[in-house]
This record gives structure tokens, C-alpha cells and sequence, in this order.
């Protein structure tokens, strides 16, 4: 996927990705992977999602980054705030309050960007993402992040013979197939996800599936 793409879909607001509210499965899940604690979350490839204004209320530092800029200004007029605007090497970072959305390359991110940050929460990058970028996408998480960070992660998977992505399918054999190297990852929920837009591209099923992981 070239960056060309999201930006055009960002741009003609071609967005159907995005949720209108809350994700379910963080709202369920979220304490079985930070408990109390109130540490920095790191959100890749955040659009402008919902789910970092609730992380947010919560006592957590939001660490989010993002392609298209559209995306990052679209969340703060949403949330009715006005945020500073600095330049940081490769990147344009929006702040407010608690939340920081870097502006730019997810690959150009470094560990110096996420000071104590031990948290982070995936819900539409892995995704996102064809299957040669994937791993290179797991390791870089790894590479950014301090060993013993905790994270959830939401995939989704289907039978992609039937329909290419976005979003693409990310079995839980691949999921699995990085722990021991990368993460630990244990399955919390699996549900039903499919919906009339997918049917009408051809599925019959869709699972979506939540993992507690931790980094190495």
C-alpha cells in the first residue's frame, strides 16, 4: 500500500474504516492489559479515531501517528480544541491535553519519540497493512517501544481469495507465528464481524479477534 492511497482516501473522504464510536473490544478489554496503570499509549496509524479521546479520559498520554494530516487536524476540531503545531524531524506533531498525533511515516518513528511509553493499542494498523509489510511493521514496534510493553490488538480475518484488502486479513496463525521472536500474545475474545458492505464483496465470514500481547 502506498502512501499515495490513504492519502487519497483521507482527502475524498473516502473513510468507511473509520469508526463512530468507542471500539467494543477496547472498552472490554483495555484493564486485562494496562490495569491501573496510567503510562503513555502508542496508537499507529490513529486516523482520527474515537478510541484516543477515550484512552485519553483515562489518565494515559496519547501517543498517536498518522500519514495523512487531514486525518490528525479532522480529530482535535472534532473533539472542539485547538492544539499546538511543532515541527520534529520528519514529522508535524498536533498537541493537546494529553494527546500527541505525529504527523508523517510510522517507519520514521524512533524510541526517542516514546519516553516511558510501555503501553500501545492496535486497532486499524496491522490491518492496514499487505503481508510484506506486516512483520517489518512488528519489529518496528518492537524496535520503538521498551521490552515489557503491554498492548491489545484487534484483527480481522477472512477468507482474502474472496476479497483483497484493506483491510486485510491477518489470520490468528500469523499472529502466533510471531510470539517467541516478537511478542507473547494471548487470545481474549474472537466475534462476529461481518457486515453488508463485506458480504456484498463476496464473504460469508469475517471474524474479528482481540489479543493481549506483550513485547519482548
Amino acid at each position: 500500500m502506498q502512501e499515495s492511497f490513504w492519502l487519497q482516501r483521507w482527502h475524498a473522504n473516502q473513510i468507511g474504516f473509520h469508526a463512530r464510536q468507542v471500539n467494543g473490544l477496547l472498552q472490554r478489554h483495555w484493564a486485562a492489559v494496562a490495569g491501573t496503570s496510567e503510562a503513555p499509549v502508542l496508537v499507529p496509524l490513529c486516523g482520527k479515531s474515537l478510541d484516543i479521546a477515550w484512552l485519553a479520559a483515562r489518565g494515559h498520554r496519547v501517543v498517536g501517528v498518522e500519514l495523512a494530516e487531514v486525518a490528525v487536524a479532522a480529530f482535535f476540531a472534532e473533539q472542539g480544541v485547538q492544539p499546538t503545531i511543532t515541527s520534529e524531524g520528519a514529522f508535524k506533531v498536533y498537541r493537546h491535553g494529553g494527546v500527541e498525533l505525529f504527523c508523517g511515516d510510522f517507519f520514521a518513528l524512533e524510541a526517542r519519540h516514546l519516553p516511558a511509553c510501555t503501553l500501545f493499542y492496535d486497532r486499524a494498523a496491522l490491518i492496514a497493512l499487505p503481508a510484506e509489510l506486516r512483520e517489518r511493521y512488528v519489529r518496528h514496534l518492537q524496535q520503538v517501544l521498551l521490552p515489557g510493553s503491554s498492548g491489545l490488538l484487534v484483527t480481522l480475518d477472512y477468507d482474502q481469495t474472496l476479497m483483497d484488502g484493506p483491510p486485510f486479513s491477518v489470520p490468528d496463525a500469523e499472529v502466533r507465528s510471531w510470539s517467541g521472536k516478537i511478542w507473547e500474545s494471548e487470545l481474549l475474545e474472537s466475534q462476529d464481524a461481518l457486515e453488508d458492505r463485506f458480504r456484498a464483496r463476496g464473504l460469508s465470514r469475517m471474524d474479528e479477534r482481540v489479543y493481549r500481547l506483550r513485547l519482548r
